[in-house]
């Protein structure tokens, strides 16, 4: 029954650990048990345990390459859940009234597994609907034509990517913003351009990334977004 399979999911994601393998993951890479036992600060015996169970459970697939085994989340899907997830919690009373300190790298932008998110990445969407590159269609986004010609431009296969076996363009509430960012293979499509071009730079260790000088100009140029 779909009732048991769910309790299922809820209780092994309410494990701490496993909690925390599955955030880790959010940074979209692969990582070896050794990697994440070290990320989470526990043992590799207890990791190995923990594992197992992700991958039984079909929320983490391990692929074998030499001497080691890589573990990442077995569908995008997941990602998009965990990320939902972490929405839950509760905003800090402290956060409204604390008005100058400047927001945190990881808030302002990261990754949200393969797309870009926090306060820029829900900027960007922003942009998107004011321009009409995409529309709001209820509960869903959708690409216009003169969105089709824009991410033409830049060279990102809207066609070919409409034909991938996942969800093409979608909303994603951001955690940090409590707003919308776009999902889906065209924002892992555009993400992954725009860390190509240079206009973003990953951070080492971290879903937080860098917006370089050409990035500032080229969002500005494409989307109309000042940063």
């Amino acid at each position: 029954m779909m009732e048991n399979e769910f309790i299922q999911i809820a209780s092994l994601l309410g494990d701490p650990t496993r909690a925390k393998i599955m955030w880790t993951l959010l940074e979209g890479k692969a990582f070896t048990a050794t990697e994440l036992a070290i990320s989470i600060e526990t043992s590799p015996q207890n990791i190995s345990m923990h594992l197992t169970k992700l991958v039984n459970a079909d929320l983490l697939s391990v692929e074998s390459q030499g001497r080691h085994r890589y573990y990442q989340f077995s569908k995008k899907e997941v990602a998009y859940a965990i990320e939902s997830i972490s929405t839950l919690v509760p905003q800090s009373k402290n956060e409204n009234k604390i008005i100058n300190e400047p927001i945190s790298p990881i808030k302002y932008c990261r990754t949200c597994y393969d797309h870009l998110a926090g306060k820029v990445g829900v900027a960007l969407t922003d942009k998107l609907l004011q321009q009409k590159l995409i529309i709001k269609r209820e509960n869903d986004f959708e690409l216009s034509s003169k969105g089709r010609k824009i991410f033409a431009e830049l060279h990102i296969n809207v066609d070919e990517l409409q034909l991938q076996r996942r969800s093409f363009l979608r909303p994603c509430l951001d955690w940090s913003e409590r707003r919308h960012h776009i999902a889906g293979s065209l924002a892992s499509a555009l993400l992954s351009k725009m860390l190509l071009n240079d206009w973003l730079r990953k951070i080492k260790n971290s879903r937080a990334v860098i917006i370089t000088a050409k990035g500032e100009k080229k969002l500005y140029e494409y989307f109309r977004l000042s940063l």
